[in-house]
């Protein structure tokens, strides 16, 4: 039976506020209802309200207490689960009065309700996992004082540089003496690989379409500077979503990656483009999956399609751009390694590096040893499972994938065994300055065996305030609604950032890891060159992890 009173109970299906990851804190006394917070608010999780409240009056030469019911103006929290309460914080940004601000609930019961619709749950950012990293662990524990001495990190010459490209030995170079000089030797058949030098922190792929207009411009003018004016060869990977054709025509293509993935995005302007470019771009990166979500193909959702990412993809306005899982013209990692490969490298007349990005797993060394047996694989990218994305399923971002230390060790170890370790380079990529350490984080993986590593959400959190957290705070990468303007298409949010001051802040960060890496490896007598593998200088106070990576273990 209904209620005297005609009301359904449809209460009974609605969800408390306890229920959600972060619970909006209110101060009545403070609020001036100004409405900045609710403008801001890039969830629509909180809203201004008309409430009746009942109060006791009394009053006159008589008072006698009467009960009055008065409207009042409240800024109140949507309870539904479209409009939930991601913890961005935007509203205690520019509240005046400190009035309000999110409060992290550890009781919330998000994850049960998050699949309505029968979809799963999709977010942006990283795993959520709020504990300490292998990386995070490791120590530099060799330190060269009186067996042979340490290198002053301030004044002695210094080169921190790594390379992407074949790095052949001697013996295996097409090379003769003529004439006391040294020249190629064309009879032989052979050819010299391409290879790049560039600083050992790369910035990894995060697509035009993924990353806002000012954003994406911010990395690349920070870039620019640093190769013309720091003299630090950094490069940046375009990621899957094409690159603007003015800049391929540009000089400063030389300081990109070009990504080619599953979904060919924004390949035909590339392709079209190639015989009015000046420079070659750094390299060509194949990208077969992500740590974020092994297994599956990448995703631009709907929002984010705006006409600028349509035109440069080649594909119509607000519809989801999903990748498959795998090029769909490649059955076996065999066929990938060599179709792909060598037409990418044809397509550039082997004048560039290229090399494949696979996710972390247990089948990478499956893909290192067919690489170490192809003369045109440039490296190989493994991406570990802390590493961020656009949009994934939050099971994938949760539950799925490799961690990167490891992996990458295990790949290095059986180069060595094949004697291999100085001629295919790794790159380790995932997580890397998770918790902001990262030189730090850098420097063990390079002594773990990379020759470089590449970063993402790092670069987003130092240069552009991301707000995210391994908590779920934000995460909204995949819907287009990043309060920071981020990572949306939404020219009312992306106008919030200045790309100049991302564009500084990624010289800053480049600057200070350079010092930072002197300061890391000078105390160890290398100036010269990478330590790469010295794993003799690396300690960790967790026997199971020492044992793992073949460490030392300290406490």
């Amino acid at each position: 039976m209904e209620p005297a009173t005609g009301l359904k109970l449809d209460y009974n299906h609605k969800l408390t506020i306890k229920e959600f990851p972060y619970i909006v804190r209110w101060r009545e006394d403070r609020c001036k209802r100004c409405g900045q917070c609710t403008a801001v608010c890039p969830n629509g999780a909180i809203k201004p309200a008309v409430k009746y409240t009942r109060v006791i009056e009394s009053g006159g030469d008589t008072p006698k207490p009467r009960p009055v019911r008065r409207i009042i103006h409240v800024i109140e929290q949507v309870n539904n689960m479209e409009n939930y309460c991601t913890g961005c914080a935007m509203c205690a940004l520019v509240c005046p009065n400190n009035a309000i601000e999110p409060e992290y609930n550890p009781q919330n019961k998000f994850l049960f309700y998050k699949n309505r619709g029968g979809e799963g749950y999709k977010r942006g950012g990283r795993r959520n996992d709020p504990g300490v990293s292998t990386l995070d662990r490791i120590k530099f524990t060799r330190i060269s004082m009186l067996t042979d001495p340490a290198l002053d990190a301030g004044r002695h010459e210094f080169r921190v540089r790594s390379y992407i490209g074949r790095i052949l030995p001697p013996e295996e170079l097409p090379l003769k003496v003529k004439d006391g000089k040294l020249v190629v030797d064309k009879s032989s058949g052979k050819f010299i690989p391409p290879v790049r030098e560039i600083f050992p922190i790369m910035i990894g792929s995060m697509s035009i379409g993924a990353l806002s207009p000012h954003m994406w411009e911010g990395l690349a003018m920070g870039v620019a500077y640093l190769n013309e004016v720091e003299g630090i060869p950094v490069v940046m990977c375009s990621g899957e979503g094409g690159f603007p054709p003015r800049l391929l025509k540009s000089r400063y293509v030389k300081y990109f990656v070009l990504q080619i993935a599953s979904g060919y995005f924004g390949w035909d302007s590339i392709i079209h483009t190639l015989p009015y470019m000046t420079e070659d771009p750094a390299a060509i990166e194949i990208k077969y999956g992500q740590g974020a979500k092994p297994g599956d193909g990448g995703l631009l959702m709907a929002p984010k399609v705006i006409k600028l990412i349509a035109e440069i993809r080649g594909v119509p306005k607000y519809v989801d751009l999903p990748s498959p899982p795998t090029h769909q013209t490649k059955y076996s990692i065999e066929e990938a390694v060599m179709k792909m490969i060598q037409s990418m490298s044809m397509a550039f007349g082997f004048r560039i590096p290229v090399y494949p990005k696979i996710s972390g797993t247990k089948t990478a060394k499956a893909v290192l040893n067919n690489l170490a047996r192809n003369p045109y694989a440039a490296a190989l990218c493994i991406d570990g499972e802390d590493g961020g994305t656009g949009a994934a399923y939050n099971v994938s971002l949760d539950k799925m994938g490799h961690p990167i230390a490891s992996n990458i060790r295990e790949c290095y170890l059986d180069l060595v065994k094949q004697g291999k370790q100085n001629e295919l380079p790794l790159i380790a990529a995932g997580g890397i300055g998770k918790k902001g350490n990262l030189a730090a984080n850098a420097a063990a993986l390079i002594m773990l065996g990379a020759s470089a590593v590449a970063i993402g959400k790092y670069i987003m959190q130092a240069t552009a305030d991301c707000l995210g957290d391994e908590y779920n705070r934000c995460n909204l990468c995949n819907t287009g609604k990043c309060p920071r303007g981020i990572t949306t298409q939404d020219p009312k949010l992306y106008r919030r950032l200045d790309p100049d001051k991302v564009a500084e802040r990624v010289v800053e960060i480049f600057k200070a890891a350079d010092v930072e890496l002197r300061k890391i490896f000078a105390p160890m007598g290398r100036s010269t060159e990478l330590p790469i593998g010295m794993s003799d200088g690396l300690s960790i106070d967790d026997k199971a992890m020492a044992e793992r990576l073949e460490i030392s273990y300290a406490c």
